[in-house]
């Protein structure tokens, strides 16, 4: 079984959204961990976004990456820049390192719609990586 780190700053949204979606894609192939360099909870609009593709994410919690110092990944995903440049050292030897950034929908200011189309246009965006992610590595 493989191990999965999904990084971002405040393990509220993006992380959220990609551990959502490579939980349903990996189909018990891979544990999924997602954790940021802070914490901020998770973003109910995330939540609402996902339950929209039929996918839950309410039960998941916002954790920091040094929760996880015992485990051993075999993958390390960033998802956004801040995380990837600020990330604190992970003492995983065999991991290899994927960074993708994908903007942050919540930092959207707009209407209810613009919000909600940004919120839209980032979890498609995580939901075509981590289906190619998953094809791609856990095949």
């Amino acid at each position: 079984m493989k191990n999965i780190l999904v990084l971002c700053t405040g393990n509220s949204c993006r992380s959220q959204m990609a551990h959502g979606y490579l939980n349903h894609f990996c189909n018990q192939k891979a544990t999924i961990f997602s954790a940021g360099i802070e914490t901020h909870g998770v973003n109910p609009r995330a939540i609402a976004i996902m339950k929209a593709d039929n996918i839950d994410i309410a039960h998941h919690s916002s954790n920091l990456v040094t929760e996880y110092d015992n485990i051993s990944f075999d993958y390390i995903i960033t998802v956004c820049d801040h995380a990837n440049e600020n990330c604190p050292f992970i003492p995983s030897k065999k991991a290899v390192r994927i960074h993708q950034n994908f903007f942050d929908p919540s930092k959207v200011v707009g209407s209810e719609k613009e919000i909600h189309q940004a919120f839209t246009k980032a979890r498609n965006e995580i939901k075509n990586f981590c289906e190619n992610f998953v094809a791609k590595n856990l095949s």
